[in-house]
């Protein structure tokens, strides 16, 4: 027959094992979620990676299109006095003159 110490024994041992249980259950759980966290973050890098590997591939394209070749033969001749035109910041105003010769604008003539 068993003794009553055999069986707090038995029952001390049991439940210690039990506890063990249901922490490495927890510990498994745990483990569970940030391994689908993981595999969460793993596709969105993926497609992170593929997105940015499209993006290059099509700015690689856009970079080995050849240009349009430019038309020096016009760039060369003078094209005739009408067409010829200044921009616009780079004319002067003429310069205006009041009722005694003196011109108006920036610059006024003082002496008389």
């Amino acid at each position: 027959m068993a003794s009553l110490s055999s069986i707090s024994a038995l029952q001390a041992s049991v439940a210690r094992a039990e506890r063990q249980v249901q922490k490495d259950q927890t510990q498994v759980n745990q483990d569970a979620d940030r391994l689908d966290a993981s595999r969460d973050q793993l596709n969105k890098d993926k497609q992170t990676l593929a997105d940015n590997k499209s993006e290059s591939s099509q700015a690689q394209a856009a970079a080995q299109k050849p240009t349009s070749t430019v038309n020096l033969t016009r760039a060369i001749e003078n094209p005739p006095r009408a067409e010829q035109q200044l921009p616009a910041d780079l004319v002067t105003a003429k310069p205006q003159v009041n009722t005694l010769g003196q011109t108006i604008g920036k610059y006024i003539n003082v002496t008389a």
